[in-house]
C-alpha cells in the first residue's frame, strides 16, 4: 500500500496511510533513521489503521533544529497531533523513538492512549558494546568524516550490523537516512542518553498508568536482551520476545511484529 499524502508542517515531514476515518497509529522513528524504517510493517497496520510516519527534526525529510532534546522533539510531534485534532492514540516507537513516545505520554496524556516500545533500551545498564563497525562509521574521528560519504552499500551494512538475521533494507529507508545529517544524529542521540540517564523507561511508564506493549529481538546486539523484563514492573505491560530477531524486528520480522501492534492496539480499543 502507498502512501497518501505526505506533509510538512510543524517543522516536520509526515507521511499518511490508511483511511483518515481509521483509528491512529503514530509511528516513530530511532536515532538516524526515519519514518520509512517502518516500511515493511505499514501495509498490514494500513488496513485498520490511520498510520502516521513522523521524520523526527534533523532526520529523514525534516530540517534541522534548535534543540534535539527528546522532550522538545515531543513537543513538535504534539503540536502536529493537535494540528490534525488526533487522540488519544496508540503511539508506537522504536529504539530511541520510544523515548519520544514516552515523553509525549508524560506531556500530554491526553494524546496518548497506549504505548508499544520496539527495542527500546529500559536502562543505560542495559546498553551492550557497540558492533565495531558502527562505532567506526558513526563515532569520532572518522564518524564526521565518512558520513556525508556514505555509500548505498555503507548504510545498508551499518544497518545491518544491528540484525540478527539477513535482511533487505528497503530502498526508501535507504535513501531518507542520506537526509539526516551527522550532527542531528550524533546530538540526538546524546540527548536520548541524557533522558535516559535522567530516569529508567520502566520507572516513566510506570507513573502514567496507560497499556504498554515492549518487543525485544531475542538476539538483539545493542541492548542485553532478556533487560525487556525490567518492564514486567509497570503495570498493564506486555512483553514479547522475538526469537532469533536483533534490533531491527520491523525489517527482520515484519510479520510478527505487525501482528503483535496490531492485536495491542485492538486490545486497547
Amino acid at each position: 500500500m502507498n502512501a497518501y499524502d505526505v506533509e510538512h508542517a510543524q517543522g516536520m515531514h509526515v507521511v499518511h496511510d490508511g483511511p483518515r476515518q481509521a483509528s491512529p497509529l503514530l509511528l516513530i522513528h530511532g536515532s538516524g533513521a526515519s519514518g520509512a524504517s517502518w516500511s515493511p510493517v505499514v501495509p498490514a497496520l494500513a488496513g485498520r489503521h490511520h498510520v502516521l510516519r513522523v521524520d523526527l527534526p534533523g532526520c529523514g525529510q525534516s530540517p534541522p533544529a534548535a534543540s534535539y532534546d527528546v522532550p522538545e522533539q515531543a513537543v513538535r510531534v504534539a503540536a502536529h497531533l493537535d494540528r490534525l485534532g488526533l487522540g488519544p492514540l496508540t503511539v508506537a516507537g522504536h529504539s530511541s523513538g520510544g523515548y519520544v513516545a514516552t515523553a509525549l505520554a508524560e506531556q500530554r496524556p491526553d494524546l496518548v492512549r497506549s504505548i508499544a516500545l520496539i527495542s527500546t533500551g529500559p536502562s543505560l545498564g542495559a546498553l551492550l558494546p557497540q558492533p565495531l563497525v558502527l562505532r567506526v562509521l558513526l563515532g569520532p574521528p572518522l564518524g564526521p568524516l565518512l558520513w556525508p560519504r556514505r555509500s548505498d552499500a555503507m548504510i545498508r551494512k551499518g544497518l545491518r550490523a544491528t540484525a540478527a538475521r539477513p535482511v533487505d533494507i528497503p530502498d526508501d529507508m535507504v535513501a531518507e537516512m542520506r537526509g539526516t545529517t551527522y550532527r542531528a544524529f550524533r546530538t540526538a542521540l546524546r540527548r536520548s542518553t541524557e533522558y535516559l540517564a535522567e530516569r529508567s523507561v520502566p520507572e516513566r511508564l510506570t507513573s502514567l498508568d496507560l497499556p504498554v506493549l515492549a518487543v525485544f529481538g531475542a538476539a538483539d546486539p545493542r541492548w542485553e536482551p532478556s533487560s525487556v523484563h525490567q518492564y514486567d514492573v509497570v503495570p498493564n505491560a506486555r512483553v514479547e520476545q522475538l526469537p532469533g530477531v536483533g534490533h531491527l524486528p520491523m525489517l527482520e520480522a515484519p510479520e510478527a511484529t505487525g501482528r503483535l501492534l496490531l492485536d495491542f492496539a485492538a486490545a486497547d480499543r
